[in-house]
């Protein structure tokens, strides 16, 4: 049985991560998170002490070690300009850390983060789960096994509906989530890129502060991506059905089929972290790389266009 500490309890995506550490026979000796709404963790473990300051927590943590509990690995789910350094953190207290999506927000984050890794010895694990997901491993196998100078045809559309709120929150800040591709898009060109290989372009054609398009080519896609957090966005027979959120992909006109078993993916993901083949920095640099580009790149209204920007 292994020993996790969490940062940032009380958020969205904190409850999977509960619950991995549950599913795989664990134990929460602590949590960390500067909101106080996080009675979800009596479902998982109630006897996990808490702290709203990362003073205390950290000194708790000391504490710990001196009294020979061993701290193996920080789960870290808090807003993502803070995981770098939160990362350091589980690093200097001699835990592994798995991190939340983005890794980090600009790729000279992870080279930083390769020497603390070395000098440490610990270990860095990031969460990509749709690597795990069976529709897209076969979709991958499908790829690998396809003409090698093929270019597939690649449609991403995804479009979650947020309110007000997401403004005022971390999540509205760019320079705390990175903006709307990083923030619900990264996982989506880690999945494109680990299928697809390495890019060769990147084209933005639209981004504000709710929505953002454009172009990507791999070595073997050619991709018209459209992310939005505007309900306005949605398909007219998404929102007859009141539905607040779209997501496809195909390739060659062919839709593929993930969106069941996302909720199981983080424990699979800790399965395998737990094994020693968890996802770290070296993994994470192309998905970094490209939304750290689409947040910084001159807008160009050319090629071909996402039919979405059409409406």
């Amino acid at each position: 049985m292994k020993n996790f500490a969490l940062i940032g309890a009380a958020g969205y995506i904190a409850p999977r991560h509960l619950k991995a550490i549950k599913d795989t026979n664990n134990t929460l000796i602590a949590a960390l998170d500067k909101f106080d709404s996080v009675g979800i963790m009596d479902s998982y473990f109630p006897n996990a002490d808490f702290f709203v300051e990362f003073e205390r927590f950290d000194r708790h943590i000391e504490k710990l070690k001196r009294n020979g509990t061993q701290l193996d690995y920080v789960s870290i789910c808090t807003p993502n300009y803070l995981h770098d350094s939160h990362i350091r953190m589980a690093l200097r207290r001699g835990a592994d850390a798995i991190c939340e999506k983005p890794l980090v927000l600009n790729p000279w984050n992870i080279e930083a983060l390769k020497d603390i890794e070395k000098e440490s010895g610990q270990h860095i694990n990031t969460i990509l789960q749709l690597r795990l997901h069976p529709s897209i491993i076969a979709l991958k196998q499908k790829i690998d096994a396809s003409s090698s100078n093929q270019k597939h045809d690649v449609d991403l559309t995804y479009i979650t509906s947020r309110g007000k709120w997401y403004d005022i929150s971390w999540k509205g800040d760019e320079s705390k989530s990175g903006g709307i591709a990083t923030n619900i898009g990264v996982h989506f060109y880690d999945m494109l890129s680990w299928v697809f290989g390495d890019i060769q372009e990147n084209v933005v054609h639209l981004r504000t502060k709710d929505k953002a398009s454009g172009y990507l080519e791999f070595e073997k896609a050619r991709v018209l991506w459209f992310l939005s957090i505007d309900e306005n966005s949605l398909p007219d027979d998404v929102k007859q059905k009141g539905q607040r959120t779209f997501r496809s992909i195909t390739v060659n006109k062919q839709e593929i089929e993930f969106s069941a078993g996302f909720t199981d993916l983080h424990t699979v993901s800790y399965q395998e972290i737990l094994k020693g083949n968890g996802f770290g920095l070296t993994d994470s640099e192309n998905s970094i790389k490209i939304v750290h580009d689409i947040r910084n790149a001159a807008l160009l209204n050319t090629g071909e266009k996402h039919p979405f920007l059409k409406k």
